[in-house]
Formats: C-alpha cells, sequence, structure tokens
C-alpha cells in the first residue's frame, strides 16, 4: 500500500471526513514537494506522515475556532441562512422577537464590532478573512502577503483578544 494511500486512510480515520481527508492530503502533499522536494528520497516518507499529522491537528483546531465563532456569530443574527450575503455583525430584526432581545443583540453586536476596531490592523484582518470571509489560511495568506504561520498567530491572537475583552464586557462565549 502506497504512503499517500496510508495517509488518505489515516485521514479519513481522523477526521471521518472522505473530502476534507482529501483536502488533507493534497495539502500535505504540496508541501512536501514545495519544502522538501530537494531532500533524498528516503526521507520522503517520514516527512509526509509529520506532514499529514500536523494537517490533521491544523484542521482540528481551525474547526473548534471557526465553530465557536460562527456558533457565537449566528446566535445573534437570527434568520440567516448560509445562503445570505448579510453581514453576521448587522443586527437583523427577528419577526416575533421581543424589543428586549432585539436591542441586547444589537448591543452585543456592537460591542464585538467595537472590540473588533480596537484589535490591531493585521489581526483584524486575519480574524476577518479567516472567521467571517470564511478564507482557509493560504488563501488569507496571499491576501495579506505574509506567511501561513504569521495568519495563524494573527488569528489566535485575535481570537484570543477578542474572547477576554468580551468577557470582560460581560459578554459569555
Amino acid at each position: 500500500m502506497g504512503v499517500e494511500r496510508r495517509a488518505f486512510k489515516q485521514a479519513v480515520f481522523a477526521v471521518r471526513d472522505q473530502e476534507a481527508a482529501l483536502d488533507i492530503v493534497q495539502d500535505a502533499m504540496l508541501r512536501l514537494a514545495e519544502k522538501y522536494g530537494q531532500r533524498p528520497a528516503a526521507e520522503l516518507p517520514l516527512l509526509f506522515h509529520r506532514i499529514v499529522q500536523n494537517a490533521i491537528r491544523d484542521y482540528f483546531r481551525r474547526t473548534r475556532v471557526r465553530s465557536l465563532w460562527t456558533t457565537l456569530l449566528s446566535s445573534l443574527s437570527p434568520g440567516r441562512d448560509a445562503e445570505s450575503d448579510t453581514d453576521p455583525l448587522e443586527s437583523i430584526p427577528h419577526p416575533g422577537e421581543q424589543p428586549g432581545e432585539e436591542l441586547e443583540r444589537s448591543q452585543v453586536l456592537d460591542i464585538i464590532g467595537q472590540e473588533l476596531d480596537r484589535l490591531p490592523q493585521r489581526q483584524r484582518e486575519a480574524f476577518v478573512m479567516r472567521y467571517l470571509d470564511e478564507l482557509n489560511v493560504a488563501e488569507t495568506a496571499r491576501e495579506m502577503r505574509c506567511s501561513e504561520g504569521s495568519v495563524k498567530t494573527h488569528c489566535s491572537r485575535a481570537a484570543h483578544a477578542l474572547a477576554t475583552a468580551l468577557k470582560a464586557r460581560g459578554i459569555k462565549l
């Protein structure tokens, strides 16, 4: 059984999603070719295995963080469907909603917007591209003209800063 097939089976087993596993293995192959293509062939299977492992960890981290922010923002904007092009930070009145609930939601959205504005520019850019525009790390890095590692760092710092700021203002995630 080839190294790629084993990696694919491992990724499918880990993430339980065949499409995501294909993406993980494909990205791992590209990274291997880009960064380690000059290495001796004997070293490549171990490097590939390590890259796949790291890609699986990144997948779970990205899914956990995206889930947190998507859940938070979607809970603040009822009636927003996945096909909608509306901004999740806009307050949309919901028919049948109590005026107090609408006011509270709009206040929370205002606070999130204020806290986003307080973030350093690069952190804000990375956070918005990754979690609101739903770009992947590579796309965000291209847009921001920086490395993928920088994007991950900016997103992590932005998420922690936002969570801390919202918690300090009494908003529970």
